[in-house]
């Protein structure tokens, strides 16, 4: 019996020896007991892990110091063309309709006029008139050219020579005179796009600019014999304008040519970038305001006027530490962010933040460029934090 006690001391002693030399023993993730509070620890082949998305802390280029006034959506008034009629008469189609994209020279619509006919009418009876006017200065070339000869043979008097030269000047003069009246009729009907020798043809309204239908006014079958007032309105949108009302005590900022930063109250969180094209000569008197516009690209036709928002007039800038928007979380009244110390160990730690600059906020304090944040799965790392 005392030899199977001392053969199992034996075994424990050669037991412990083995477990005390050679190979280390594999390290266990550490109990969530012993870890500090706010840090979450995931193992590398956590499907949780493979949910969270980081990104490093950069330093971005963004305003120190800015100037922001409310500011609207308004198409650019170079670019805006109000339709009229040519000429009085009866709209006979109309071909296009609100909202539709217009090139330039497209036929809008046509329209039946007397003043057509009236216009086809004058330019034929002056082109008879340059015939008859021809068919005269030949006749008095002739008439001068005979009592020149005669003059030359003593068959005539100086008078009668005298009387055919003025007939002679007077025939030129005549048919310049009919020259000029066929060609100011041609060029009407050049301007009314009508064909010459044609009766009866309609007069077709053509769009001065490319660009969109914004209003239309007239339907087929209407008379119309006012040709001041405007049928419809055509905007090129590639290019909008966005004012502001920039105070009176703030305007020293603004300068011509700058760069601005819009935000719009229909895309929030997006901001889109302009330039400075003009500056108000005059203060309006009742607000103390001064109208500031600004070009901006919409090519895209994403910007429709009368959209409000705001504009960012930027005097200077600085390198910042950014990180983006969906890091941060809030835990009573303090801003958080988790941040990978190591491989699948993310550490909670409250930062300060400043102002916000489209999909990202500045950083003051808290994290340092370089730092990994999380950016995706921030709420499932709340989530484990809270049960450490």
């Amino acid at each position: 019996m005392r030899v199977l006690k001392l053969m199992f001391a034996a075994s424990l002693v050669t037991a412990t020896l083995a477990c005390t030399g050679g190979a280390a023993a594999p390290v266990e993730s550490p109990a969530p007991s012993s870890l500090a509070p706010g840090t979450v620890v995931l193992p590398a082949d956590s499907p949780m892990l493979q949910q969270i998305r980081r990104e490093a802390v950069k330093l971005a280029d963004l305003p120190t110091d800015e100037l922001t006034s409310p500011g609207k959506v308004e198409a650019n008034p170079n670019r805006v063309s109000k339709v009229v009629l040519p000429v009085a008469g009866r709209i006979a189609a109309v071909l296009v309709k609100t909202g539709d994209a217009v090139k330039k020279d497209q036929a809008l619509m046509t329209l039946e006029s007397p003043d057509a006919d009236s216009a086809m009418s004058a330019y034929l009876s002056s082109r008879a008139a340059v015939n008859q006017a021809e068919a005269a200065l030949v006749k008095a070339q002739a008439d001068f050219d005979r009592t020149s000869d005669l003059f030359e043979h003593n068959a005539v008097a100086k008078k009668e020579v005298i009387t055919a030269d003025a007939s002679l000047a007077q025939a030129k003069a005549g048919l310049e005179q009919a020259q000029a009246s066929r060609e100011q009729a041609l060029r009407r009907l050049t301007v009314l796009g009508l064909r010459p020798g044609d009766f009866k043809q309609q007069v077709v309204v053509r769009a001065p600019l490319a660009g969109k239908v914004l209003e239309l006014s007239v339907v087929a079958g209407e008379y119309r014999n006012d040709t001041s007032a405007s049928v419809m309105t055509i905007a090129d949108l590639a290019s909008v304008w966005v004012s502001s009302q920039v105070p009176e005590s703030y305007i020293r900022f603004v300068q011509t040519g700058e760069h601005v930063e819009i935000t719009l109250v229909a895309y929030p969180g997006e901001s889109f970038h302009g330039r400075v094209s003009r500056i108000a000569d005059t203060v309006d008197p009742q607000t103390r305001t001064v109208k500031v516009q600004a070009d901006i690209d919409n090519r895209d036709g994403r910007l429709r006027p009368e959209m409000y928002g705001s504009i960012h007039h930027i005097e200077s800038t600085a390198e910042t530490p950014v990180i983006p928007v969906g890091a941060v979380v809030q835990t009573d009244n303090h801003s958080v962010v988790f941040v990978e110390t190591a491989p699948g160990r993310f550490e909670q730690r409250e930062v300060t933040l400043g102002k916000r600059s489209g999909d990202v906020v500045r950083v003051i304090s808290g994290v340092r460029p370089g730092d990994l944040v999380a950016t995706d799965g921030v709420m499932l790392l709340k989530g484990l934090a809270k049960r450490t």
